[in-house]
């Protein structure tokens, strides 16, 4: 009889845990179901930009835009329409995308500077996701860290935009680059251990993850090359 209670708790436990990882694997494969339409949505949205050859919105609308949508996306998060919302981001960043290619393209070496920034980007996600996954190390630790350093790096990009500053521009790249590699490792963290349990938010998190990346890289790559 003084087995049972001990029994009754062992198997309780088992069964949590198995609906845990259930749960986790569903919200990893949703997230990164809908993490590759959106790169292949926004991959779109860049080609149509660039065979328009429309120009650059600005940092102003680019910025109202982003934030307005993703505010939107946050507020629709557990409805149908966040979906919609996630691709409207997605799109729109996509769309401003287009221009910055179409810049590159036409320099000297601009075809390879594209690509090794697209290669290298895929690259980085690939082996830090599979990481992430694999170990299932807990990178929660990194959440204040990574906080601060985005706000930091955000705001000085801003002021090496409007005070013309090349050197902190590439400054503020390469600080990208080790955030976005943070955030990556972060959000997979999240979704694995259970402090992300919204797959529309962590598609959002991870795909400005490797849209950052990816605009860093390739400026950086671009200055290394002469380019610009």
């Amino acid at each position: 009889m003084s087995n049972y209670p001990y029994q009754s708790v062992g198997t309780a436990g088992t069964a949590g845990t198995a609906a845990s990882v259930l749960a986790s694997n569903k919200l990893i494969r949703n997230t990164y179901l809908l993490l590759a339409m959106t790169l292949l949505f926004s991959a779109a949205s860049a080609g149509v930009s660039m065979a328009l050859n429309l120009p650059h919105p600005g940092i102003l609308i680019t910025l109202l835009g982003y934030f307005g949508l993703l505010f939107l996306t946050y507020k629709l998060q557990n409805s149908a329409w966040g979906l919609a919302s996630v691709f409207a981001l997605t799109g729109f960043m996509g769309l401003t995308l287009g221009p910055i290619l179409n810049a590159y393209l036409n320099l000297p070496n601009g075809g390879e500077v594209v690509m090794m920034a697209l290669g290298g980007t895929g690259a980085i996600f690939v082996g830090l996701s599979a990481y992430a996954l694999a170990t299932r190390r807990d990178f929660s630790f990194m959440g204040g860290f990574l906080m601060a350093g985005i706000l930091v790096a955000f705001l000085a990009g801003l002021g090496a935009i409007f005070f013309s500053l090349p050197g902190l521009a590439l400054g503020v790249s390469a600080m990208f680059v080790l955030l976005m590699c943070g955030l990556i490792l972060y959000e997979t963290s999240q979704i694995v251990h259970g402090g992300e349990t919204n797959y529309i938010l962590a598609t959002v998190t991870l795909y400005v993850s490797i849209y950052n990346l990816f605009t860093s890289l390739l400026h950086l790559l671009g200055a290394f090359n002469g380019d610009e």
